[in-house]
């Protein structure tokens, strides 16, 4: 008996043991795979390598002392020293760097340090390595640590307030296409002594109603204002706001924030929504601003004083307007259609007027003729009775 293979099934049979033939080749490469991961264990520790940087003021012992900043109060031509102690925490020995750099408020009004590479002009020029060096280099192996030790040279004309800057350690890796630069700052506050002035203006203010236009009772209004720091102290600030209406009422419950530290010279901008508002027409949103010394050096706290702000923000009720403006123009059109009917009106009574006063005058020329007529044929009649004699008279 001779079998008979049907050409469907053995394209079937051809796709199946292709199927399988990739099913096996793909289980090899995948045994294959993890035998070369087991067998070399650099491989695995690849993936699990980290570059970690620790660094916190330190006394001369090397021991850490519980602060989370440099600060200091110093006269101007006087000489500071203190310690950084720097650890690696990473699983790779790297190269660090060590260097002081000046500090700044960026765009989100943030705390900031200059870049590794940017050159500083204030507190971080002044602050001196080994050697009088502005910088210290040095090698650490993972869990290694080392005591930098440094002096604050405050020139003899600094000019008196705050000199905000920081202490940066930081590893450099090169790259194919960008090079890799980790660091990790800790703040650096130099107060010089003299003429010390804690000052934050509301520079300028505005604000906004947002809401959906036929919901006049449930809306909200958009804060914006800008602070700057007119003294020459670093401050952070509890801030209040809230909106007033007719008669100073209050429209909006009173809302309070913390707004970060400002430092001398700088502005920064916040918006803030407060919720809750109707439409009364006449809003008046207010800010409020307390500003403080930031830190937990009580020698450096000083009072600043309390300043307030406001704008005037118009903001119609649509739907009451527009029932209003429907009620005024439902008004004026009855008062029109009033006063049109009226002078129609008094129209048509002088036309009827007239109308009467020409029939009785018509009436009246049409009767006097006839009354005329008979009173001079009177005359006559009595003109000839006279001239005519009696009978039997001689004339």
């Amino acid at each position: 008996m001779t079998a008979v293979i049907l050409p469907a099934f053995s394209a079937r049979r051809r796709a199946f043991c292709g199927i399988r033939r990739a099913f096996v080749v793909a289980l090899l490469s995948c045994i294959a795979l993890v035998a070369m991961i087991v067998g070399d264990p650099s491989t695995a520790r690849a993936a699990d390598d980290t570059i970690g940087i620790s660094g916190q003021p330190a006394n001369a012992e090397g021991n850490t002392d519980g602060r989370t900043r440099f600060s200091y109060s110093a006269d101007p031509g006087q000489q500071i020293t203190d310690h950084y102690l720097v650890k690696n925490v990473g699983t790779l020995t790297k190269s660090f760097t060590v260097l002081a750099t000046d500090a700044f408020n960026d765009d989100a009004g943030a705390f900031a340090l200059l870049e590794t590479s940017a050159e500083p002009k204030d507190v971080g020029s002044w602050v001196h390595f080994e050697g009088g060096a502005n910088k210290v280099q040095f090698d650490l192996a993972p869990g290694e640590s080392r005591l930098v030790p440094f002096t604050v040279d405050v020139p003899a004309q600094a000019g008196p307030g705050d000199h905000p800057g920081g202490i940066v350690a930081s590893v450099f890796t090169p790259g194919e296409q960008v090079n890799l630069d980790r660091r990790l700052g800790t703040r650096l506050y130099l107060r010089v002594s003299g003429d010390i002035q804690a000052a934050i203006t509301i520079a300028s203010i505005d604000s906004q109603y947002v809401g959906d236009w036929w919901n006049p009772f449930d809306g909200a209004v958009r804060v914006l204002y800008t602070v700057k720091n007119t003294g020459n102290v670093a401050l952070a600030s509890n801030v209040s706001l809230g909106v007033r209406t007719w008669f100073s009422a209050p429209a909006s419950a009173k809302q309070g924030d913390g707004a970060p530290e400002l430092l001398p010279g700088f502005t920064r901008t916040f918006e803030t929504e407060v919720p809750g508002v109707a439409s009364w027409g006449y809003l008046n949103p207010w800010v409020t601003i307390n500003p403080f010394v930031e830190g937990d050096d009580a020698a450096k706290a000083l009072p600043a004083p309390q300043i307030s702000r406001d704008t005037v923000l118009i903001a119609p009720p649509w739907p009451i307007v527009v029932l209003a403006g429907l009620v005024v123009l439902y008004v004026l059109f009855s008062k029109g259609r009033r006063l049109a009917d009226e002078k129609r009106a008094a129209v048509w009574i002088a036309h009827t007027e007239q109308e009467a006063r020409r029939k009785i005058e018509a009436e009246r020329a049409a009767t006097e003729p006839a009354k005329g007529g008979r009173a001079t044929d009177e005359p006559e009649k009595d003109a000839v009775g006279a001239g005519a004699a009696p009978a039997g008279t001689e004339p």
